[in-house]
């Protein structure tokens, strides 16, 4: 099965698992540029349970929006900030967030590749650190992947 095709399918497997329980689903998005979005958005029945996202990416966006406090923005604890604040924005029950190092060059001391991601799911929140290989672009995919793997898990 080709890599979109798997992605089209748990986004399939989402969104049933989102309409049969009533759940709205969010995402906020730094390190990803929307790719998360658009990949549950291409989900069956979309627009019965994707709430939609919100493209963060500069750090006053992350702070003015969607209330991040975190010193800095490349950590679990800004990941879970971004979860909670585009869940309470945008209503919606189930929240995943992504921020981190893309590369190719280091920052803040971080290697590329090192992404802190967050699940919020009613009230509880979790959060993920992973540290993927490769360009920006492979990154950026890996934590595509991942981090629709995090939802399907939280549904399942």
């Amino acid at each position: 099965m080709a890599a979109d095709d798997d992605l089209h399918s748990l986004a399939d497997e989402i969104g049933r698992m989102a309409r049969a329980r009533g759940l709205a689903v969010a995402t906020a998005e730094s390190l990803t540029s929307g790719a998360i979005a658009s990949g549950l958005g291409r989900g069956e029945g979309a627009s019965e349970w994707f709430a939609g996202g919100v493209v963060a990416y500069a750090e006053r966006v992350k702070r003015d929006v969607l209330g991040v406090t975190a010193t800095s923005v490349l950590t679990a604890q800004c990941a879970r900030e971004l979860a909670t604040g585009v869940a309470r924005l945008l209503d919606a029950d189930v929240a995943v967030a992504v921020t981190g190092v893309g590369g190719p060059d280091a920052e803040e001391g971080l290697p590329p590749g090192t992404v802190y991601a967050a699940l919020r799911v009613g009230d509880e929140v979790t959060d993920a650190t992973w540290r993927f290989e490769g360009d920006p672009s492979s990154v950026v995919e890996q934590t595509v992947r991942a981090a629709i793997g995090l939802v399907r898990a939280a549904l399942g």
